[in-house]
C-alpha cells in the first residue's frame, strides 16, 4: 500500500462509515480495485474505524460532556439510562466478536461476491424505511438491544452499520434524530475495545506496519467523517434513504458482476 492508495482508503472509510452504503464493504472493494493484498490490511481498517470514532467524539462533544457530567453524578438519571440502553447495544457484537473472531477476520479477503451480496441486503434495509409512516416512539432497551443485533450483522463486508441500525431504529418506530444519535454514539465502544483487545491480547508488531500510510488513512478518516456524519444527521431527519438504498444496489450488481 502506498501514500496515495492510503489517502484514498481513508476518505473511502471516513465518507462511508456514517453514509449508510458500508465502509467495510467499500474498504474490501478498494483493496481489491487498488490490488492491495497486504496481510495487515485489517490493521489498517481498524485504525481508519478509530478515526472516524474521534471525528464522532467532535461531532458530538456536547451531548458526550452532558452524558459523561451525569455519570458522575451517581444517580439513575435520562444520562444513566441512555449509557445503559448504549452498553446494551454493544452486548451482542462484543459476544460475536470475541467467538468468533478468526472467523471475522478471514471474511476481510477482497471477496466481491460476498461484498455485492450484502450490499444488496444494506439496500433492502434501507428501502424497507420508506414504509415507515411516523416514527416519534423512544428507544427502549428492548429496541436498543435489537439495534445492536443489527449493528452485530454489520460485521459482514458489505452491510452497513450506520445504515441497518438506523434502518431497525426507524422500523421501530424510533424517532430519526434519537435514532442517528443512537447510531452513532453507540459505536464507540465496539470500537474501541476492539483496538484495546487487538493491542493487549495480541499485539501489533510495528515493524511489520507502515506507520505513514496509517497516519494518512488516519488523518483523511477523520477528516471526511466529520463532514459525513454532519451531512447524515440531516438526511435522516429528511428520510431521504431510499437514494443510498438504490447506490448500495448498483454497488452490489457491480461488486457480484466484477467478482
Amino acid at each position: 500500500m502506498n501514500e496515495l492508495q492510503a489517502l484514498l482508503l481513508g476518505i473511502i472509510q471516513g465518507l462511508t462509515e456514517f453514509l449508510p452504503i458500508s465502509s467495510s464493504g467499500h474498504l474490501e472493494m478498494g483493496h481489491a480495485l487498488l490490488g492491495i493484498h497486504e496481510g495487515n490490511n485489517l490493521l489498517f481498517v481498524l485504525v481508519v474505524h478509530v478515526a472516524t470514532v474521534l471525528s464522532t467524539l467532535v461531532v458530538f462533544r456536547k451531548d458526550i460532556k452532558v452524558l459523561c457530567r451525569d455519570l458522575f453524578a451517581f444517580k439513575w438519571n435520562q444520562s444513566t439510562q441512555y449509557i445503559a440502553k448504549l452498553l446494551l447495544s454493544s452486548v451482542p457484537i462484543v459476544i460475536i466478536g470475541l467467538i468468533f473472531k478468526k472467523q471475522i477476520e478471514g471474511l476481510f479477503t477482497g471477496n466481491l461476491l460476498l461484498v455485492g451480496c450484502m450490499l444488496l441486503v444494506t439496500a433492502g434495509l434501507l428501502t424497507l424505511t420508506t414504509f415507515v409512516k411516523k416514527s416519534d416512539g423512544e428507544i427502549t432497551y428492548k429496541n436498543a438491544f435489537i439495534i445492536g443485533i443489527a449493528q452485530t450483522l454489520a460485521i459482514l463486508p458489505g452491510i452497513s452499520r450506520s445504515g441497518s441500525t438506523i434502518a431497525i431504529g426507524l422500523l421501530l418506530k424510533g424517532k430519526k434524530e434519537d435514532v442517528a444519535r443512537f447510531s452513532f454514539l453507540m459505536v464507540l465502544l465496539p470500537i474501541l475495545g476492539a483496538l484495546g483487545y487487538d493491542l493487549l491480547r495480541e499485539g501489533v508488531v510495528v515493524s511489520e506496519v507502515n506507520i505513514k500510510n496509517l497516519a494518512i488513512g488516519f488523518i483523511a478518516a477523520f477528516g471526511s467523517g466529520l463532514l459525513a456524519c454532519s451531512w447524515m444527521i440531516k438526511i435522516v431527519k429528511r428520510g431521504k434513504l431510499i437514494y443510498f438504498a438504490v447506490y448500495c444496489a448498483l454497488m452490489g450488481l457491480i461488486a457480484i458482476f466484477a467478482a
